[in-house]
């Protein structure tokens, strides 16, 4: 049997996007919307690098807004992302996508994407810089959680402020979480619009 046909015929076995992934995926894709420009907001207020964000690129107007919005955004994002993760282990989802990750596969991958080599023939098989990358994404999203909540509630999860060095330091964590996320957000559009056949399966399965 050639490649082409044994990916055909693996594919036709099921979706290459299973329904739960596809709904938490765009669920997600909304909480993080609200958590972004709501942070942004807040941290508008009392900046913590030289820098503030465009207003219009803010969500809840003032400070209280913001927060109103954020503490919204973070229930759903958590609780959407404790069901993912939760199907995913249970289903394997996660050993059979991202793993295995050697250093040798990605440093090859990496080349061939830079210079237009990279297949994308077969969407239901990650290379190994998306297993990379989705993985870094999900190791942020467990730190942009973790060091929200020590700012938060510094003095009940104050063991786990500490482990940030503290309230400035969760922010500083905070902080470059958000920015790992919104990175991968970029690519992740600029990829979806590059190989339109992925978006199509993130919205059908197929």
């Amino acid at each position: 049997m050639s490649t082409s046909t044994q990916r055909t015929s693996s594919q036709d076995l099921g979706p290459i996007q299973p329904l739960y992934v596809r709904i938490t995926h765009w669920i997600n894709a909304i909480a993080i919307f609200i958590m972004v420009g709501s942070g942004w907001q807040i941290y508008n207020a009392s900046p913590l690098l030289a820098f503030a964000f465009p207003p219009s690129l803010t969500l809840g107007g003032w400070l209280a807004g913001g927060l109103l919005w954020h503490f919204a955004g973070m229930w759903l994002f958590v609780g959407n992302g404790l069901f993912y993760l939760v199907l995913g282990l249970k289903r394997g989802h996660f050993r059979r996508k991202f793993l295995p990750i050697r250093a040798t596969d990605v440093m090859a991958d990496l080349g061939a994407a830079v210079t237009g080599r990279l297949s994308h023939a077969d969407l239901s098989v990650y290379n190994a810089v998306q297993k990379l990358f989705y993985l870094g994404v999900l190791i942020a999203g467990v730190v942009i959680v973790a060091s929200g909540l020590a700012l938060w509630k510094p003095v009940q999860f104050k063991e786990l402020a500490a482990l940030f060095g503290g309230y400035e330091g969760a922010r500083l964590v905070h902080f470059f979480a958000m920015a790992s996320i919104v990175l991968f957000l970029v690519i992740h559009v600029a990829m979806a619009v590059l190989v339109p056949r992925s978006l199509r399966a993130m919205i059908g399965g197929r």
